[in-house]
């Protein structure tokens, strides 16, 4: 008995240490991607560039990982491919390095898409080994996953106000150093998930599911109702990550020039929000745990509300607070979202993974366009306004199933 407890503590720390590694891997690639809609300031600067062409960045840098995503995790439920965990941190590689020679619009474009393929591969498969880790706490463990890309968020607003906007363009360069600890980092954790596969394909005598992966046993549930509850959480998503699109990409011009201060302050405020996200995240997968999915989805959202109304009359001081606050709400219910996905559709991980962070991003990147051409024609203070109820439709969550905690 005492060996079989020494080699459970083993295979535990060894999953332990694959979730980090994931974790710590989506901080890296969250960090690279959101640098390029926080340098909007930057590229205005050295090219002229206008809100639209700004937006059309965002949209190329995003629509490319809306789009694979789930084309990744389709194919990842079918044959898990543990080589895509470092191959998609070196098409970040690639993509950051144009990010610091592009002197066109075109190769601005050309950039982004390679950081939206990196990132379009990490996420399914590097999801799927946070499940793989997670054992009963899988809020647990998507948030700990999640919270490294929040991390990675909430640095990027630093990196952009203290090297890049001070240094230019080219130090873009010191951000390759990202990729490549990526890189070392996702081909160790590949060898774990290799390992693990093989591992439960052995297990003859378990349930065995999709690709050698144990399953839990799901309740039978209607395509119809699957298909209402999937268009319930989509609404969500487009309500959260079109909100987030507006401020990472515009706010800070609001902020600046409603308050007369530098755009450099005006990052310091972009990262309060990503910061407390962060721990919005870590915050939201445990208390899902305990207390349900459904409560916590609704809470996230639709909480987030009376705080984005109020942000744009608010002063500089009291934007900072709300800025905390709204990360704080907002950020704790995507995790949460995406594990009522996956209990909804259990034989189908990379797949669900792949289409929810998929549609997060392409709907992010939808969104830059779309307010990047309304300010051009309209304000900013009129798009950040209008921005500020979109989290009102997280009422919508209450028509979701409530779920029975997983201490029930």
């Amino acid at each position: 008995m005492a060996q079989a407890a020494v080699s459970k503590m083993q295979i535990n720390h060894s999953a332990n240490w694959a979730l980090a590694g994931v974790s710590f891997a989506h901080l890296l690639n969250d960090a690279m991607q959101t640098v390029v809609p926080s340098a909007f300031p930057l590229f205005q600067q050295t090219m002229q560039l206008s809100f639209a062409q700004m937006g059309w960045i965002a949209f190329t840098l995003n629509i490319t990982a809306s789009v694979l995503q789930p084309l990744v995790g389709y194919m990842s439920d079918r044959k898990p491919m543990p080589i895509l965990l470092p191959g998609g941190m070196l098409f970040s590689l690639i993509g950051v390095l144009g990010f610091a020679l592009s002197s066109e619009l075109w190769m601005l474009l050309v950039s982004a898409a390679l950081i939206g393929i990196g990132s379009s591969i990490l996420h399914p498969e590097s999801s799927r080994v946070a499940h793989l880790a997670a054992g009963r706490g899988r809020g647990m463990a998507q948030s700990i996953f999640q919270v490294g890309g929040n991390t990675g968020q909430a640095l990027a607003p630093l990196l952009v106000a203290f090297i890049l906007l001070p240094h230019g363009q080219l130090s873009f360069l010191w951000l390759m150093a990202f990729a490549l600890i990526g890189i070392v980092i996702q081909s160790s954790v590949s060898r774990w998930y290799r390992d693990k596969l093989a591992e439960n394909r052995s297990r003859q005598q378990q349930p065995v599911q999709a690709n050698g992966i144990v399953q839990p046993a799901a309740q039978p549930v209607s395509r119809g109702f699957i298909a209402f509850t999937m268009g319930i959480l989509i609404l969500l998503l487009f309500s959260k990550f079109v909100y987030i699109a507006g401020m990472t990409g515009y706010y800070a011009f609001y902020y600046a020039d409603a308050y007369n201060l530098p755009l450099s302050q005006a990052q310091i405020c972009l990262f309060v929000l990503q910061f407390a996200g962060m721990v919005g995240t870590l915050l939201g997968g445990p208390l899902a745990d305990r207390y349900g999915r459904k409560p916590m989805i609704w809470f996230s959202i639709a909480g987030t509300a009376p705080f984005s109304l109020l942000l744009p009359y608010a002063g500089p001081a009291l934007s900072m607070v709300l800025c905390g606050i709204i990360g704080l709400i907002l950020m704790s219910g995507f995790s949460v979202i995406i594990v009522y996905a996956q209990e909804l559709l259990p034989r189908h991980i990379g797949t669900v993974s792949g289409l929810f962070f998929g549609l997060s991003f392409g709907m992010a990147g939808l969104g830059s366009v779309v307010l990047g051409s309304l300010i051009d024609v309209t304000s900013i203070s009129f798009v950040i306004k209008l921005c500020s109820f979109l989290p009102l439709l997280g009422v919508c969550a209450v028509f979701l199933r409530r779920d029975r905690p997983r201490n029930a």
